[in-house]
């Protein structure tokens, strides 16, 4: 392998990048984002591989969620806290069921950049560049919004800054108790219209917590109980921008990428030869990469080698997204190469992109039941593989949108412009999250 350093990347083949205007003025908001501070620090990041390892081994689930496509104009905090609230509330349930940690990764502080299936927008009679993400250009389609910016990556950086900051302010200030939390479960059970299959659960989990405060065991003496650690990620698309947050550690000497704790690679950008597999193989963050139903098993192995060649157990997560109906012939073969390998990676589910259709009203939607099918699918192949399901990896808001048709509310095409506010992909709703956490949480009994 050639020499890495943060820019080598820049010799390499890329796809899935703007073409900026003006290279000159691309170079210095380069530079000023390398003189700005870290958004995580390298001691957090090891925090997390620890705990992926834990995954990899099967002692710990990963819970891995968040918005699509975070946007610019809809930064505030209700909507920061409700997604906070939302994965704290599916953990409490996998973590009852699945009697084992979860470890919780947000999709936030920095999901700001998409791939696009064509460079170009076509309307009517009108055609401009594809929207790439607030990080790159605008969503409104107008010759002006569509200009890619460089400095939308300060822009991007600050709001992640801040939202950095009001989620840690959450997992340490008292939003997190486990009891609040529970409260919060509790009143979604009682208003779902099948609260029968849920009750019970959520019952239970109030009954541990009551017998732990009568034992003495509470949130005044134990910070266990009121104090949560949530990790931030998002698909390192914009490679500018990951180069100017990547710093060296004083402690190690090792570079890290310090824009979010860990970053993906997506399924149109893990060529070998190409710019995004030559930077990720050079940070030390816990790293992903998506696969898809095209991947050859022995493709897959010189993936896993150009990214993890020490073979760590905390430093790859392989993030399946292949459909529901897919998946189960496809994935079998790849678990099984892996397994005869050697190879110690996490395996997690991405059950939204392989189930997007186009919807009879024209909205671009995912089926809750086709969700929920992939999932248990890929618990299924594991458990006759003798592999371990480690994680699922969802689009999701702690708001209620209305993107994703089923779930027990029953949401239909027709209910889809009700609240239809994604910029880019369809997300689960607060409810549907948490019904597919209570569903899910049957699977992970008894591993």
């Amino acid at each position: 392998m050639s020499q890495w350093s943060p820019e080598s990347w820049r010799n390499f083949p890329i796809l899935q990048q703007p073409t900026y205007p003006d290279a000159q003025q691309v170079a210095e908001v380069e530079a000023q984002l390398a003189k700005y501070p870290p958004l995580v620090f390298a001691e957090e990041i090891r925090d997390l591989r620890r705990s992926l390892a834990d995954v990899a081994n099967g002692k710990a689930f990963l819970l891995q969620g968040g918005d699509c496509a975070e946007s610019f104009s809809e930064f505030n905090a209700p909507k920061i806290r409700d997604t906070f609230k939302t994965i704290l509330q599916m953990a409490v349930v996998m973590t009852f069921s699945g009697e084992c940690p979860i470890v919780k990764v947000a999709r936030m502080a920095g999901q700001y950049a998409k791939p696009r299936s064509a460079d170009m927008e076509k309307r009517g009679e009108v055609e401009l560049p594809s929207y790439r993400g607030d990080i790159i250009n605008g969503f409104d389609f107008t010759p002006e919004a569509r200009i890619p910016d460089p400095h939308r990556m300060v822009t991007a950086y600050n709001q992640s800054a801040a939202t950095l900051n009001l989620l840690r302010a959450f997992a340490q200030g008292g939003l997190a108790d486990l009891h609040q939390v529970n409260r919060w479960n509790m009143s979604f059970v009682e208003s779902n219209p099948r609260k029968e299959q849920y009750q019970d659960m959520a019952q239970r989990i109030q009954q541990t917590l009551t017998f732990m405060e009568t034992c003495g065991i509470s949130a005044d003496n134990t910070a266990a109980i009121r104090e949560t650690q949530l990790f931030t990620s998002h698909e390192a698309l914009l490679l500018n921008y990951e180069q100017a947050l990547t710093r060296r550690d004083t402690l190690t000497d090792l570079w890290y990428d310090c824009s979010a704790h860990m970053v993906w690679i997506g399924e149109r950008t893990r060529q070998l030869d190409h710019a995004h597999i030559e930077y990720f193989r050079g940070i030390n963050n816990p790293i992903g990469v998506k696969v898809g139903p095209g991947m050859d098993p022995d493709d897959l192995i010189r993936l896993i080698d150009a990214l993890n060649p020490e073979n760590d157990a905390g430093r790859l997560t392989l993030i399946t997204r292949m459909g529901a109906e897919t998946l189960p012939e496809k994935l079998p073969a790849l678990v099984r190469k892996v397994q005869q390998e050697g190879r110690k990676v996490v395996w997690s589910s991405d059950p939204m992109h392989g189930n997007t259709v186009s919807s009879s009203t024209g909205y671009k939607t995912r089926n809750f039941d086709a969700i929920l099918s992939e999932i248990r699918h890929f618990f299924a192949v594991h458990k006759a593989e003798g592999s371990y399901a480690g994680g699922i990896h969802l689009e999701m808001t702690g708001q209620h949108v209305t993107e994703c048709t089923g779930g027990a509310y029953q949401i239909s095409d027709a209910d889809l412009s009700t609240a239809y506010q994604t910029q880019c992909d369809p997300r689960l709703n607060a409810d549907q999250v948490l019904e597919l956490a209570f569903l899910v949480s049957e699977s992970l009994k008894g591993r």
